[in-house]
């Protein structure tokens, strides 16, 4: 099998020492001359270029079979049927052309691998993956095992029969011309499409996949397929020729009696002389091989429909023909024709299951929803839940699957190395915690802990997300649409007090005063509040045993800032007489003491302005502040 650059799996490629890797961007650094670099086999500039001669391989393929339509057969005469071989000379030179752009790059893709470092197979052994930087060894081992083979695949070898080796070989027998020809071509065809599969092979194992799009995938499915399809109509066009020739030629070795019969009158190439038009009067081939004749005196087997339809007349095939095909008895058409059908079925079996697998990827998501909604609906059905209630349910299930389409984010991140996750979660979260003033001033490392634990939340219009009195178990973080915030104060009469959340705001705020006493209890605390949706809401959750789990870890605040700010807040609080409201987001039941002299200003707008949850008499201890606080709700 030929060495494909930075041919490496995907678990041996990521053990490879980084030592030589560091060793092979030192050697590349400077002023290095571009014959002396050496190329990673994982990086992403090799990626694209093993995607860009995957494309001209492609390309090359479908260039080659267009070789084979150069010959065709040109009618003198319309009424006699007088007819020649001659050689399509614009297509001709169309292809040579094409077909050198397409060599250039598989004697670029050549130099590369010249410059390719590989992974030595014996220190896969152990695990350690040892990539080989050193030139003269590289290039040592791209002689000894896949330079043969590469060359052979760059080689002009159509050019070089169109334009050398056919013409020395004219006057001999012009089936054995094309047989040759094609052969040649076909020996090539062969070997280049063998090159295909194992570069198409380290690009999946390099990028997961061909095609970075389920269509693109099955695209290129359907362009292999056009492609056998493709070189197998360019062989049955120049064996219908073939057939029409050898018709010609067994016409002419009948007409023994006829001396002027020469088989070289068949080429255009000799139509103009005195001897030509002489034959041309005298004899019956044109007569005998007619393939239009009904009925026609040489069976012409499957090869009867391009010739009675005019498809080796034409200077480029324009029509085609499809099976059933009507074979005689000449044993290498027939050979031929089961080839054709067995092919054909184990392609076409091929292409729909690679289509379907492509196509079952775009849709895979939505009937897993679909099957979880039935079995939902039907679990719903069984348990005789009521409709209003099913409605709901069901509406969840919508909003979450318009929301994720069916991407399960959690597993996505849990994944990730750590580093690269909490920089996601740093980059998602870490605007909407700093919206809570008390989080604002706390220090990065614990801002991190707290993105690390946000989970993803959903929930449609009209859910209640917390009741007045019951525990709160979670913090919400609004990223998108309205959460409506009241409270009656504990049932008090002609009490009710009620704000709009909008994304950016925040929710369960009660979990902040009970996850950074020191000594909690396992009790969650009581909500103030009712929190209502009143649109489709997507946020970020902090359970409260997350945000219990950052405080412990983080008892001895990092943030200086913090510190003095907790001391210079709590340190002139005394008791707790009547509410103070701050832009009617939260409700704070304080009374300060500045200065010797109780007042509700001073400090107590500070409270408001650093902290944004409801506060009660306390006993609060941080290292470094003392506070005399009760966490017990009072009647005020």
């Amino acid at each position: 099998m030929p060495f494909q650059a930075g041919r490496v799996d995907r678990f041996a490629a990521n053990r490879i020492d980084p030592k030589t890797l560091e060793k092979l961007k030192l050697m590349n650094e400077g002023n290095v001359p571009w014959h002396s670099r050496i190329l990673d086999p994982r990086s992403s500039v090799l990626l694209t270029w093993n995607r860009v001669y995957l494309v001209a391989c492609l390309f090359a393929l479908f260039i080659d079979p267009f070789f084979y339509y150069l010959p065709f057969v040109r009618v003198m005469d319309q009424s006699t049927g007088v007819s020649c071989v001659a050689e399509d000379q614009r297509l001709r030179n169309t292809m040579t052309v094409l077909r050198t752009l397409a060599d250039l790059f598989y004697v670029l893709n050549i130099a590369i691998k010249f410059h390719t470092a590989y992974v030595d197979p014996k220190s896969r052994v152990l695990g350690k993956g040892e990539l080989i930087v050193d030139l003269k060894k590289i290039q040592r081992r791209y002689v000894t095992s896949d330079l043969c083979i590469d060359i052979l695949a760059a080689i002009p070898l159509p050019q070089v029969t169109v334009w050398l080796i056919m013409p020395g070989i004219k006057r001999s027998d012009y089936n054995i011309q094309n047989t040759t020809y094609a052969l040649i071509i076909l020996v090539q065809y062969v070997l280049r499409m063998y090159l295909v599969v194992p570069l198409s092979n380290q690009i999946i194992k390099a990028a997961g996949v061909v095609a970075k799009s389920a269509w693109g995938g099955a695209a290129y499915n359907l362009l292999l397929y056009m492609l056998a399809s493709h070189i197998t109509g360019a062989i049955y066009y120049l064996l219908s020729i073939e057939r029409q020739i050898t018709c010609w030629n067994q016409q002419c070795l009948a007409e023994s009696s006829n001396a002027s019969c020469n088989i070289g009158f068949i080429s255009c190439e000799n139509t103009g002389s005195r001897s030509y038009l002489e034959w041309q009067s005298k004899t019956q081939i044109f007569n005998n091989c007619d393939a239009t004749a009904d009925p026609p005196k040489f069976n012409y087997g499957m090869f009867s429909s391009a010739l009675t339809k005019g498809a080796v007349s034409t200077s480029f095939q324009e029509n085609s023909s499809g099976n059933p095909l009507q074979t005689s008895a000449f044993i290498v058409e027939n050979i031929f024709a089961i080839a054709i059908g067995a092919i054909s079925l184990i392609l076409f079996a091929q292409l729909i299951g690679k289509m379907q697998t492509y196509l079952q990827s775009v849709s895979k998501r939505l009937e897993e929803w679909r099957l979880r909604q039935r079995d939902m609906e039907e679990w719903m059905r069984h348990h005789r839940l009521p409709p209003d209630l099913q409605e709901r349910v069901q509406r969840f299930v919508q909003v979450k699957w318009l929301a994720t389409r069916g991407v399960e984010e959690e597993s996505i991140l849990q994944a990730l190395p750590a580093d690269i996750r909490r920089d996601v979660q740093r980059h998602l979260c870490l605007d909407l915690v700093r919206r809570v003033p008390f989080f604002a001033e706390m220090d990065d490392q614990l801002l991190d802990a707290i993105c690390e634990r946000l989970v993803s939340f959903l929930c449609p219009e009209g859910t209640y997300i917390s009741r007045e009195g019951d525990p709160v178990s979670e913090m919400l973080f609004i990223i998108r649409g309205k959460l409506e915030s009241s409270t009656t104060n504990g049932g008090r009469s002609n009490f009710f007090n009620s704000i709009l959340l909008r994304p950016g705001e925040f929710a369960g705020e009660e979990l902040l005063t009970w996850a950074l006493l020191p000594k909690t209890n396992i009790h969650f605390p009581l909500s103030t509040r009712t929190v209502r949706s009143l649109t489709e809401v997507e946020a970020f959750a902090l359970r409260a045993e997350d945000l219990k789990f950052v405080a412990n870890q983080f008892r001895r605040l990092h943030s200086k800032k913090l510190q003095h700010t907790f001391r210079y807040i709590f340190s002139s609080v005394t008791k707790l007489q009547r509410p103070v409201a701050r832009n009617d987001s939260c409700w704070l039941v304080v009374s300060c003491r500045e200065n010797g002299a109780g007042t509700g200003d001073g400090p107590a707008k500070n409270i408001g302005k650093y902290l944004n949850f409801d506060v009660y008499r306390f006993r609060f201890q941080i290292p470094g502040m003392e506070l005399d606080v009760s966490h017990r709700p009072q009647n005020v």
